[in-house]
């Protein structure tokens, strides 16, 4: 086994290499090569960049709704869940009156 170890690489490296790649100004083998990476990893990290772009001009307002919408989903199932629990309690819990005196 080699003793070399992975390498890894910031966010913003990758950034920069996507960013040139989405230019088009070098083939994604020239910018392989002046990075001294395999031409897969920048056409991955350039994949990645043009999927994730739409995310860059979401509204914080946007990400939040749809958060809390999810929220609001799962406190309703809890009320309903409880609203259950609570009616089977008093549906069958013994009254005072129901209990034979021996």
């Amino acid at each position: 086994m080699s003793s070399t170890r992975r390498r890894r690489f910031s966010a913003e490296f990758k950034a920069k290499v996507a960013l040139e790649a989405i230019r088009g100004e070098q083939t994604i083998a020239e910018l392989a090569s002046r990075y001294e990476l395999h031409p897969n990893i920048v056409s991955n990290w350039k994949r990645q960049a043009v999927g994730n772009m739409a995310a860059a001009f979401t509204g914080a307002s946007e990400q939040k709704s749809k958060s809390s919408e999810a929220q609001i989903k799962e406190l309703h199932a809890k009320i309903g869940q409880f609203t259950m629990d609570v009616t089977m309690d008093v549906i069958f819990w013994p009254t005072p009156s129901s209990v034979v005196a021996e």
